[in-house]
């Protein structure tokens, strides 16, 4: 069996050019891996968002039983705005070896591989089936693959390992942190600048929140894991943003502070979102209504993506060492859509073409060369599927 890489750089070709920022939709992209993946035997579903202008697939080939194997992508890509891009970003440009284009190795090479492969997948599958899982919004919190998985879980679909192709250079990766993301709003009361102490500064409450997190993240340091192979080895937080104010001599009334945090154990998140909740409620609440009743803050969920865990029994890594030759599995510091489908009850690792420092930047590309490795490992999980 022969790995079609030509194949591989058109399809990526094709991909390349449907512009799912993550802003916009992704339909007609979706409806592209749909009718190839038809055309190869697959039964494919579509599940869409609530707005109508995304959709999740999920493909399968082979019987309907438990236990089937997942090769699962995100079709969305971040924006090129503000970014010095050589050519056209959703035009692919091949030159030394490399194939350019918003998207190339975050994450659409690794889709246009698994495309690729279909008609073998269809002619090598027996008894354990093989899904296609490719999914809306990872870039901006990982939403669509948490709407995927509670759509497998009402139908009873229960895959039982998934390969999830994140650029990693085609290393094994077997966990990751968690990413976290929250705005905490900030409700005082307005006035003149004079007289401070007759309004509630939205601004500066959110500053004492902030040297909380500064406290907090002092703390983690402390809890870190004796055992974890994380880089920082304990939990972070991090402050993206305060937005608040419209005047230097107006007391602000309302702010709100971004932050995030990456949780090395669930453990982590817990404790500085009880430690957080309890600061608002005893510290800065009863300070602030008691110059305005209907002062105050609360807490906006904006994504909480779990890690993936590290586990001494994992399915998926043994069949991906298998598939590589490699003889061990890594850790990254940046988050996938990998835990969601462990918390589902799969095994998962990431495995994918191109490198992660490539991603999210202008020129963004993927070699060649690391397509090539994708399709070798590809080609041999057919014959697996095969024996």
């Amino acid at each position: 069996m022969t790995h079609p890489l030509a194949e591989t750089q058109a399809l990526l070709a094709e991909l390349i050019s449907f512009p799912t920022v993550s802003t916009d939709g992704n339909l007609d992209m979706i409806a592209f891996l749909g009718n190839r993946l038809e055309s190869a035997g697959a039964r494919v579903d579509f599940f869409h968002d609530e707005t109508g202008t995304k959709a999740n697939l999920f493909a399968t080939l082979g019987p309907e039983v438990d236990g089937g194997i997942v090769l699962s992508g995100h079709t969305d890509v971040v924006p090129v705005a503000d970014q010095a891009w050589s050519t056209d970003p959703f035009v692919m440009r091949e030159a030394d070896g490399r194939l350019y284009g918003r998207g190339s190795c975050d994450m659409k090479g690794y889709i246009a591989a698994c495309l690729a492969m279909a008609p073998s997948f269809a002619e090598a599958v027996r008894d354990r089936p093989l899904h296609f899982a490719f999914t809306y919004d990872e870039e901006t919190g990982c939403f669509g693959a948490r709407a995927l998985v509670e759509s497998l879980k009402a139908r009873g679909i229960r895959p039982g390992v998934a390969i999830i192709g994140e650029p990693t250079s085609m290393r094994i990766i077997e966990g990751h942190k968690g990413c976290y993301e929250y705005s905490t709003h900030f409700h005082g009361l307005a006035g003149h600048g004079s007289s401070p102490g007759r309004g509630v500064n939205a601004v500066e409450y959110a500053a004492r929140y902030v040297m909380r997190l500064l406290d907090l993240k002092d703390q983690l340091r402390a809890r870190a894991p004796a055992d974890s192979r994380f880089e920082p080895p304990w939990t972070t937080i991090s402050t993206g943003g305060l937005h608040g104010g419209v005047a230097h001599n107006v007391i602000v009334e309302h702010a709100r502070l971004d932050w995030e945090m990456r949780p090395v154990v669930p453990e982590d998140a817990d404790f500085v979102k009880a430690d957080l909740s309890s600061y608002v409620e005893d510290v800065l609440l009863p300070a602030m209504r008691a110059v305005h009743p209907d002062a105050d803050v609360v807490l906006e969920t904006i994504g909480e993506v779990q890690g993936l865990v590290p586990t001494t029994s994992n399915e998926a890594k043994d069949i991906v060492m298998e598939l590589t030759g490699a003889n061990g599995a890594g850790t990254v510091p940046f988050g996938t859509e990998a835990g969601i489908f462990q918390d589902m009850g799969m095994s998962a690792v990431v495995c994918g073409p191109g490198s992660i420092d490539q991603a999210h930047k202008a020129d963004e590309f993927v070699e060649i060369d690391q397509l090539d490795q994708c399709l070798g490992m590809l080609t041999r999980l057919a014959g697996r599927l095969s024996a």
